[in-house]
């Protein structure tokens, strides 16, 4: 009853608390939620299937997500006729997929949405209308484009455009045509699909088709209920893995800057109220009991707020996903999964972190001497400890040497490095401003002085008095444009210099990309001259631990357009960090596995510079041809006498420069990251601006006596408000220029890491508009924070000239 009544009467030094808790509980409650709910499903072409088998699947890097390599042809072949002679197994069925696309639609990069028709058995669909295919020139596809039984279409596939006449329509997505047709134009087989008798145990023939491919050679997966969702499209599970490192980032970054924002407003309240704690010293009450009160005070905060949160969080999840799934962070058919016990470890998590934010200050105030209650000063005369300066001090120094480290670091460790420099340098500079305000103040406001009036002299000499308030106030300002502008600023450097360096490596003035295909096919690159300056992009598997490499297939236009020899027969160009991870060297072999499932030993000709060739093996176009029909060009480069113009519409691509193929070739990349650094910023600065509001907000709710003092002093209201509205544009202009001193050096750092490791000229990018941005929003809050509560208070009695001390 004591912690509720106290936080009651000084609701507004609890209230910045309250909304941290409550908002960091709504984000994990959220997040987790959706966290939880499980993989984008089945899918539909696979569904019908109650048992399937999937090829071993090879080493995954982190936000790489590829197809396991397949089966080699003799093993796919042996294990489909295992399979296909168990009990109650109507037919095993080996799907096969290729490119094909109709005209006019969309596909994204790595997309194969054509099958040989047994595979149509796997499918939770059927036909529709007509029959199946059963010349070379058939095809059954998807009503929904709207063409009948009977019509010719013309379709897209890796050696050009095909005439078929459509046998059939279906009832859900793919291009099906006859096996013999899928087999000349797919790769290898990667999975196996088991159609059941009538009344089949799908256990019973998941366990005996274990069995039998663990009698194989080649080895599997078996797959049955909702374990089947992990053959969902690769880019599905590489959004799903985005939205989820958002979505923990998220969850992460609420709960630290909860305890952040709970921690300094209990330790701003507790200095406020050393009076409070030694008048109840004074009459007896021990040090374990006030801190049992400000505790108490700290549990109740964290469980109303806690409570709160998880309500909102369980009720906008669903909306949240809904927006995710928009924004490409979650794939198309995501649905939420409801579990209660979510909302309540959430309950249980916030009042956690209530209690630990408050712990610090509770110690503190259980240190209160009982001479405290005499004091009557306002004026803070020892804000730093010893051991606020031994921190300060340690984690300046730390962020300084990441910064050194910075400038020769990797591409790998110079992100963490950078911010680790911002980190270290940000919590180093918080812990000294207390130190830093009257020397720093005195210095940037002495012009102020020097101006006639009172105003500017209160400003100045409450700022440097008021030191606590004053850093309280800063803080969070200096972390709020450190990170916003740091995070914003990192992302275009980093994404400039890239895109520098991918096109200063091609020695080519423009490019043709693909338009509305996932890339250029052979015949397109081949009537229009440019097959041996296009990049035939595939998957190839290898190393260690089977991991999937990018690769490409080049002809003789390579050596002019990259300064490097092509690849001589037999071998490979393999990039530096590639080499380096598995052991090879040139002049050493090494066995790679290719799309049709094929093995070849191939000797490494040459080691390249990472970033020299946007792939990480290169290899001879016939072989990439050889192994992966369904390979399509990703680029084009025209570098031949023919006009460009013939080129673009022999290709049907469009035309743009190095410069801009090399920023777009990984733009839906980007626009996810893009995405993910506006949540986390907008997030760091929704947490700090509730600390700034909550410190102001409790400041001038106690400022009553000392707005009183003035205005019996002779000052009118609006010199009154004009000194708290200063106080506030100061401290943020404080914390502003000490948030730049962080950004600055991180920011230098960094650029000269990147020229050190890419070899390209690179120039720091300060996203001004988001400095801009966050101070406005700082000084705008902080304004509303301090002056409407002062003007409330000038307009009771506090206010009134003729109003007694007390």
């Amino acid at each position: 009853m004591i912690s509720f009544s106290s936080v009651r009467e000084r609701w507004p030094a609890f209230l910045g608390s309250f909304v941290a808790v409550a908002l960091g509980v709504a984000v994990v409650t959220m997040s987790a939620l959706i966290l939880l709910s499980g993989g984008p499903g089945v899918p539909e072409r696979l569904a019908g299937a109650p048992v399937l088998v999937r090829a071993p699947a090879g080493d995954q890097v982190g936000g790489h997500f590829n197809e396991p390599p397949p089966w080699e042809p003799g093993q796919a072949t042996e294990l489909r006729r295992k399979l296909d002679r168990l009990p109650g197994v109507r037919a095993a069925v080996a799907d096969r997929s290729f490119y094909a696309q109709l005209p006019g639609t969309e596909q994204v990069k790595g997309e194969r949405q054509g099958h040989g028709w047994s595979a149509a058995a796997l499918a939770s669909y059927g036909l529709h209308d007509g029959r199946a295919p059963m010349r070379g020139d058939d095809i059954a596809l998807d009503r929904s484009y709207g063409h009948q039984p009977g019509d010719r279409v013309t379709v897209l596939t890796a050696d050009g455009p095909h005439r078929f006449t459509v046998s059939g329509t279906l009832d859900g997505p793919g291009y099906y045509v006859t096996d013999t047709r899928a087999a000349a134009l797919a790769g290898g087989v990667r999975v196996i699909g088991l159609t059941l008798e009538p009344g089949t145990s799908a256990a019973r023939v998941a366990s005996a088709a274990e069995r039998a491919v663990a009698d194989t050679a080649g080895r599997g997966e078996v797959l049955t209920g909702g374990d089947r969702d992990a053959l969902a499209p690769q880019q599905d599970e590489m959004t799903r893995w985005i939205g989820s490192q958002v979505l923990t980032a998220m969850a992460a970054l609420s709960a630290f800057v909860t305890v952040f924002i709970v921690s300094s407003t209990f330790a701003f309240t507790v200095a406020q109220r050393r009076r409070e704690f030694g008048l109840l010293r004074i009459i007896g009450a021990t040090p374990k009991q006030v801190r049992r009160t400000v505790c108490a005070e700290a549990a109740t905060v964290g469980v109303l707020g806690a409570a709160l949160g998880s309500a909102v969080g369980s009720a906008v999840a669903s909306s949240v996903a809904g927006v995710l799934v928009d924004a490409g962070l979650q794939p198309e058919g995501f649905t939420l999964r409801s579990r209660w016990w979510v909302p309540c470890a959430a309950i249980v998590l916030g009042s956690a972190v209530a209690l630990v934010g408050a712990w610090s200050a509770a110690r503190r105030a259980a240190r209160v001497a009982p001479m405290e209650a005499m004091r009557e000063a306002a004026v803070d005369e020892r804000p730093m400890t010893r051991r606020r300066w031994a921190a300060g001090l340690t984690a300046t120094a730390l962020g300084l040497a990441c910064m050194v480290g910075t400038a020769s670091a990797d591409s790998e460790t110079m992100v963490l490095l950078g911010l680790g420099t911002a980190t270290g340098l940000t919590a180093g500079l918080a812990l000294l401003i207390p130190a830093l305000v009257r020397p720093v103040v005195g210095a940037l406001t002495r012009p102020l002085a020097c101006r006639p009036g009172a105003t500017s002299l209160l400003v100045r000499e409450n700022m440097r008095a008021a030191v606590r308030r004053t850093s309280a106030t800063v803080a969070p300002v200096l972390a709020t444009v450190t990170f916003a502008v740091l995070i914003t600023s990192t992302v275009q450097t980093t994404e400039t210099a890239d895109t520098d360096r991918q096109a200063a490596s091609v020695r080519a003035r423009t490019a043709l990309a693909p338009a509305g295909t996932p890339g250029l096919s052979e015949a397109a690159t081949a009537e229009a001259g440019v097959t041996h300056n296009a990049m035939l992009g595939t998957t190839v598997y290898g190393g260690r631990g089977r991991e999937a490499f990018t690769a490409a297939g080049v002809g003789s236009g390579f050596a002019r357009l990259y300064g490097r020899p092509s690849p001589p027969a037999g071998g490979v160009l393999v990039t530096e960090s590639v080499a380096a991870a598995h052991g090879w060297r040139e002049g050493r072999s090494t066995i790679l596995t290719f799309e049709d499932g094929r093995r070849e030993r191939l000797r490494v000709a040459a080691v390249l510079d990472d970033g020299e060739v946007p792939y990480q093996l290169v290899l001879q176009r016939g072989v990439v041809r050889a192994h992966d029909p369904s390979a399509l060009a990703d680029v084009a480069y025209p570098t031949s006498e023919k006009s460009v113009q013939q080129l673009r519409d022999a290709l049907r691509a469009r035309e743009v420069s190095v410069e801009r193929y090399a920023s777009s070739s990984e733009e839906e990349e980007d626009r996810l990251v893009w995405i993910f650094t506006l949540m986390l910023v907008a997030m760091t600065a929704g947490y700090t601006a509730i600390a700034v509001a909550s410190t102001l907000l409790t400041a001038t709710a106690d400022r009553a006596r000392d707005l009183r003092i003035l205005r019996l002093s002779g000052a009118t209201s609006g010199q009154v408000l004009r000194t708290v509205a200063g106080e506030t544009v100061c401290a943020v202009a404080l914390g502003a220029a000490l948030g730049m001193v962080v950004v600055i050096p991180a920011l230098l750092g960094m650029v000269h890491g990147l020229r050190q490791s890419m070899g390209v000229p690179v120039e720091a990018v300060i996203a001004w508009p988001w400095v801009a941005g966050a101070v406005s929003g700082c000084l705008a809050l902080g304004l509303v924070a301090s002056v409407v509560p002062a003007y409330g208070l000038l307009r009771g009695p506090a206010g009134r000239p003729g109003a007694r001390m007390g």
